[in-house]
């Protein structure tokens, strides 16, 4: 059974010949142990799909998640310098602006760093927000270098945003799964605000909030359907602050909830792809909303101290109508933990969540840039010692 076929199983809540392993690493253990050169691994389309086969394959995954977007094919036309500082590679750009790459991280453009007021946005304006591109987020939205698009739909898209899917797509060939990534309209409205701005503006004008919201899950789930269209087995929604540190369940259910179920249900009305999301923290009180969604499955899941999932219980009361993944602390067990604790903890997540199928072992959230490599491959080590 390849890894492609082991997933699928998984989402469809079905039994495979064992359990499949597909986690999400930080862009920094890329950059870290792919032989890429770092701050090329940002902005190369090529760069980064050949890092996520050849990691998925080293690790022994399952799947591997698409987690940037394409980039520009002239953006090497676009540098103006690059010299080593301080803080890293430090990019300028010939229109202006720099980019800062340290060797284990994100990039980070520095440009205005002015973000609009809550009451200069018109919601008429908006359709996405990627926080991902080359530049700064801005209002109204353009990708990378270009100008603001003037029209919605699939051509607000450039042509290259889907460059990293099909190329992982075409290296994975039929041995692996491979998830693309949109961001939920939450996560873009903290990202177009900022987010102390953005939780304020909740409480400030909770119904523009409500009129912003539904603009950018119109451009979700179109993005959404593009992956799934270009090879995508399946959707990840991010919205990794929509737990309970962030919101409350009465938010959650206003601000979350009817906006992703929205996205949910196109992408299951006109593709064939899984949709699944991903929330950090404390999200016990919000797997029945996540449910209710429409989801196929619900990803991280942390365990204490980092969250408050218990994955046994959720699995009685949620595995017959969701997919579960993730659970493993990322931290306190892969990144500092000795092999023996990681063999353990695996073996009771399978056993705990593996049962008739519908688990995926995974990290709660992203593998830390220094975890060991010889830590991770532990894990499909122990998918294959504990089938179920």
């Amino acid at each position: 059974m390849t890894g492609k076929q082991r997933i699928a199983k998984a989402m469809r809540r079905e039994k495979a010949d064992r359990v499949p392993v597909f986690c999400q690493l930080a862009i920094g253990h890329y950059m870290l142990n792919s032989g890429k050169t770092p701050w090329r691994l940002w902005f190369s389309s090529e760069d980064f799909s050949d890092a996520l086969v050849a990691l998925a394959h080293r690790y022994g995954f399952d799947g591997v998640l698409v987690n940037l977007p394409g980039r520009p094919r002239d953006w090497e036309s676009q540098v103006a310098s690059v010299e080593q500082g301080p803080e890293g590679t430090r990019i300028e750009w010939k229109g202006g602006g720099c980019s800062v790459s340290p060797d284990n991280d994100n990039v980070h453009y520095r440009g205005s760093g002015q973000r609009p007021s809550l009451d200069e946005i018109d919601p008429g304006c908006l359709y996405y927000v990627e926080p991902h591109c080359i530049t700064e987020v801005s209002y109204p939205f353009s990708f990378d270098f270009a100008p603001p698009s003037s029209t919605f739909g699939p051509s607000f898209f450039p042509d290259y945003i889907l460059d990293s899917l099909r190329l992982t797509v075409q290296k994975a060939g039929p041995s692996l799964h491979v998830s693309s990534e949109i961001f939920s309209p939450f996560t873009q409205l903290m990202e177009l605000l900022g987010y102390a701005e953005g939780l304020i503006a909740l409480m400030d004008d909770p119904d523009k909030c409500d009129d912003i919201l539904a603009a950018l899950s119109a451009g979700a789930a179109e993005l959404a359907v593009l992956q799934a269209r270009a090879g995508a087995d399946a959707v990840l929604v991010s919205s990794a602050f929509a737990g309970a540190g962030f919101l409350s369940l009465e938010q959650y259910r206003r601000f979350v909830l009817p906006y992703e179920k929205a996205i949910v249900r196109r992408i299951h009305r006109e593709t064939g792809a899984f949709v699944y999301v991903h929330s950090c923290g404390s999200i016990g009180d919000r797997i029945g909303a996540m449910a209710e969604a429409g989801y196929d499955g619900v990803d991280t899941m942390d365990p204490p101290p980092l969250g408050n999932t218990d994955i046994g219980s959720v699995k009685k009361e949620f595995g017959e109508r969701l997919f579960l993944k993730g659970n493993l602390d990322p931290v306190n067990i892969l990144l500092k933990g000795e092999a023996e604790a990681i063999r353990s903890k695996a073996a009771e997540l399978i056993a705990s969540a593996g049962g008739d199928g519908g688990y995926i072992l995974s990290t709660a959230c992203s593998v830390s840039p220094g975890t060991d490599p010889a830590n991770i491959a532990l894990l499909a080590e122990a998918s294959k010692h504990h089938p179920y």
